[in-house]
């Protein structure tokens, strides 16, 4: 079955960075947009950055954009976050998720949650001084 797990959360102070990734099973998913979303405590899920399997397309949200690179590593089937800059709002569990098309997505930014069908367990990131 499908599987995406999540690893590389932790505790960081700001102006920090942390790699999340995301390891991919199951399936191929080579037509696949992958995301990352996030939730912080009391707060919704927040759509964070995503990216085009077939083709690497990245799309992030405007908090993030700059500071946050997504990539796909075809070889082991993995999602990668890098975190550069860390801020406090920037705490919270971050979800892997995948999914076939079609894809409803405004240009490379794919922020709906009905465009993924699988999500992994999240990784807790947690950014305080």
């Amino acid at each position: 079955q499908v599987q995406l797990v999540e690893s590389g959360g932790g505790s960081v102070r700001p102006g920090g960075s942390l790699r999340l990734s995301c390891a991919a099973s199951g399936r191929t998913f080579s037509s696949d947009v992958m995301g990352w979303f996030r939730q912080a405590p009391g707060k919704e899920s927040e759509f964070v950055a995503s990216i085009f399997w077939n083709n690497g397309l990245a799309g992030y949200s405007d908090s993030v954009r700059g500071r946050f690179t997504i990539s796909r590593d075809n070889a082991d089937n993995t999602v990668s976050l890098q975190m550069n800059i860390l801020t406090p709002e920037d705490t919270g569990v971050y979800y892997c998720a995948a999914g076939r098309p079609p894809h409803y997505c405004e240009g490379t930014q794919c922020k709906l949650r009905s465009n993924y069908d699988y999500w992994g367990h999240g990784t807790q990131v947690t950014v305080s001084s």
